[in-house]
């Protein structure tokens, strides 16, 4: 499916954005939080439209979290993950407000961890 495919590929776009901003000199840590969200949020969306469902227009992972739960079965993430990431993107877009390496490293491990398992869930819905 060619939009399922541009979803993942826009996902990777900003995972790899995420990992040049951790290895930038000096580091971008509020961009590694916003794009350590967005390949979430998108790798959701990709998953849900591979399973048939429309993806709302939400950036918060914990609505995208629930529907994806009711039609995936095999889907299962702790809360406290998708609410670090939302919150990360949100909080550390606008001034008053800044990500340190704690928050960055955090979001990024997340990150990792949970695109892992849903490109796994893809691979699994495309066979």
């Amino acid at each position: 499916n060619a939009v399922v495919q541009e979803w993942i590929d826009k996902a990777e776009g900003d995972y790899l954005t995420a990992m040049r901003e951790a290895d930038a000199s000096p580091p971008n840590y509020d961009a590694v939080c916003f794009h350590a969200q967005q390949c979430i949020e998108k790798l959701f969306k990709a998953l849900l439209t591979a399973k048939g469902t429309m993806p709302p227009k939400t950036h918060d992972l914990t609505v995208l979290d629930r529907l994806l739960s009711s039609i995936c079965a095999e889907w299962y993430w702790p809360i406290e993950a998708l609410r670090l990431l939302s919150t990360a993107a949100v909080v550390f877009r606008y001034p008053g407000e800044s990500a340190g390496s704690e928050e960055a490293d955090a979001a990024f491990g997340a990150c990792k961890a949970i695109r892992t398992r849903l490109l796994e869930l893809l691979r699994e819905s495309n066979t």
